[in-house]
């Protein structure tokens, strides 16, 4: 096994493989980059994220590129080089593109709707249900059943699609609740159908 930490890509028609952590980083024009210490901060049209390195990893942000290097081979110093390269890559998407995660909501008479900056859920239950965006995620709704999860910071937007699927989770013998836009539910057969005809 080559390890999370290694990367295919392709060379004069040639693939090969190379570690994540020393492949350089594109920083596009509109994103703004400050290095102080071991923390980086990225301000870019979608937001602001900030990132602590490790003592053991340098940066160095030159030519609208950032690379990442660490001081020693180490095995734990090698999958801090990798981590750390993915976690600046990830606030450079983030603040530049952002991040966004659709649910669809399935079922009679399960439905979402706006209110203010939060969402409120009727999902079957005796109350309704209301979810508050973390941090400076953007929660908004289609048609009363799409869910659409925006924000510039990925494991916040993923936490935030996680506990809204939470509420609600796919029924496998109906596929009725809240399922990723691309999430395939194994359905199951009832017992009437896995009993089959007498």
């Amino acid at each position: 096994s080559w390890g999370r930490n290694y990367l295919l890509y392709m060379v004069d028609g040639v693939i090969v493989m190379s570690r994540i952590g020393k492949l350089p980083i594109k920083v596009p024009s509109e994103v703004a980059v400050e290095i102080n210490g071991n923390l980086i901060t990225f301000k870019g049209p979608k937001g602001e994220e900030k990132v602590e390195i490790h003592n053991a990893i340098s940066v160095n942000f030159e030519d609208n590129k950032i690379t990442c290097q660490r001081k020693n081979d180490d095995s734990e110093i090698k999958a801090l080089h990798g981590l750390t390269r993915s976690l600046i890559n990830n606030c450079v998407i983030g603040v530049s593109n952002g991040f966004e995660i659709i649910l669809d909501i399935i079922g009679t008479g399960y439905r979402v709707s706006k209110k203010g900056k939060d969402l409120e859920f009727s999902l079957g239950f005796s109350h309704s249900v209301t979810v508050n965006p973390i941090g400076s995620n953007e929660l908004t709704e289609e048609n009363q059943n799409v869910v659409i999860v925006k924000g510039s910071n990925k494991q916040s937007v993923g936490e935030q699609a996680a506990r809204i699927r939470k509420l609600r989770k796919p029924n496998p013998y109906t596929g009725n609740g809240i399922k990723y836009r691309n999430e395939i539910i194994r359905r199951k057969a009832g017992k009437t159908a896995v009993g089959g005809e007498a």
